[in-house]
């Protein structure tokens, strides 16, 4: 390492990556090959579990992750986007990487990103940089005894591929980034069932027939051995509110009985369940000592925020960081169960990469006044008011108010909102991540 580090702090790196890194998705693995090659493959000194999937992955990891750590067993966890800090998509045993690791990394890394940028394939990109940065800090500062290891954008060309898990997990597989991952279904499963690697175990989480055709054939074709959702593993609920779900677990192994979720949505009975498949693989094919109370403390000890988390009462504020249809469809659903109001105010900003109008078509018939905003520093991000086109071509008659400042968004929504009505800030978790500091700073300096 360098005598004269180019970083000193967090913002030096955060900064560089701006100005240095290529905002775009690259469909390839060329970058990650060249770097993993330089830096002596810390992935081959780790041990993951790889998640990809459309919706569901972040709190399946999280799912997986807690009750690791509660079993004893020290456990790397990488997510992506953050939502409460910038270092929580790194972490150990539920503690981000601290600043010093982070810049410590960062400069180790930069010589050889340098010399891939002049001699090699190009500029990383963010995510790229995040999947070294956080290989390196697993391989050679922490060394966890598992990584619970969440794919980016697809599975195939993803950054985190380069590695060999001890078990490949799929969640729920639906429409999403259509120009990177394809036009239907089967073609975007097929993208995700590029994590399953030869002879090792799969759990699948999808439960659209096509989906789960598209994995049960790459399974077959890997020669791995695959466990599908209501198939060879399901979940009974016995009791669903707004605070989460007690439920049964039952699979080829076993049965789990009155366990508890704090995660709101029927959806997360379905990442329950992948979750527990998963760990019950760990436990029969790689010896891994995990005791009932371990489920159960680890599953009701879990924390993801930013899906479906409530900020406040009266009025009720939701954040939920659903950003496509299925997922808009869930919350929609799960809204619409648990939830008891007079009105529903929305706040809403998406990126111009969505498929906008689908999201809308669910969300704004359960809306009764909406506000449109934007996520400035998001490069992403769709401007306001091309927004709110939008919404006035998918419902015309949409009460509708237009702020390019979130906070003036926020600000105004609360002013409109009496104690009995309920908020949701939607859609992107760029605007989610934004909107719970902002919540959080509130209510800290409330006395």
């Amino acid at each position: 390492m360098s005598n004269q580090p180019v970083f000193v702090q967090t913002e030096d790196v955060l900064q560089w990556m701006k100005e240095t890194c290529v905002p775009k998705v690259k469909p390839d693995l060329d970058r990650m090959e060249w770097m993993l090659e330089r830096l002596d493959h810390p992935e081959r000194r780790c041990k993951f579990i790889h998640i990809a999937g459309t919706n569901g992955k972040g709190s399946t990891a999280a799912m997986i992750s807690s009750v690791l750590v509660e079993a004893g067993y020290k456990t790397g966890l990488f997510v992506s986007p953050s939502v409460t800090q910038w270092n929580e998509r790194i972490q150990i045993d539920h503690q981000p990487i601290p600043d010093e690791a982070l810049v410590k990394w960062a400069n180790y890394l930069h010589p050889h990103i340098m010399e891939m940028i002049e001699k090699g394939p190009g500029k990383p990109s963010p995510f790229e940089f995040w999947t070294l940065l956080a290989l390196c800090y697993f391989a050679y500062d922490e060394v966890p005894w598992f990584i619970v290891w969440e794919a980016g954008l697809g599975g195939r060309w993803d950054a985190t591929n380069l590695i060999s898990p001890l078990v490949s997990v799929i969640t729920q597989i639906g429409i999403d980034h259509k120009h990177f991952l394809g036009n239907s279904v089967s073609e975007i499963a097929q993208e995700k069932a590029g994590i399953i690697k030869p002879g090792m175990p799969v759990v699948c989480g999808a439960t659209r027939a096509e989906a789960v055709e598209v994995i049960t054939n790459v399974a077959k074709q890997k020669n791995s051995d695959l466990f599908v959702v209501n198939q060879d593993f399901q979940v009974t609920s016995s009791r669903s509110t707004s605070d989460g779900h007690q439920f049964h677990f039952s699979n080829v192994y076993r049965t789990l009985s009155d366990l508890k979720i704090p995660l709101v949505g029927h959806h997360q009975l379905q990442n329950a369940a992948t979750a527990i498949m998963t760990l019950e693989v760990l436990r029969q094919r790689y010896a891994t000592l995990i005791e009932d109370l371990h489920y159960e403390k680890g599953l009701k000890n879990v924390s993801w925020p930013g899906r479906l988390e409530q900020m406040s009462d009266q009025p009720t504020i939701l954040l939920d960081g659903a950003h496509n249809a299925d997922a808009v469809a869930e919350l929609v659903r799960t809204v619409s169960e648990m939830y008891t109001y007079d009105r529903c105010l929305a706040m809403i900003a998406m990126m111009n990469d969505k498929e906008i109008d689908q999201v809308l078509q669910r969300l704004l018939p359960m809306v009764d006044h909406l506000v449109v905003t934007e996520v400035a520093d998001a490069p992403r991000s769709m401007p306001a008011e091309e927004l709110a086109e939008h919404v006035r071509k998918v419902k015309p008659k949409q009460k509708m108010d237009v702020f390019p400042s979130f906070e003036e968004g926020l600000k105004h929504l609360k002013q409109l909102s009496t104690d009995q009505d309920l908020l949701l800030i939607t859609g992107s978790f760029y605007l989610v991540s934004k909107t719970r500091s902002l919540l959080v700073l509130e209510k800290s300096a409330t006395p």
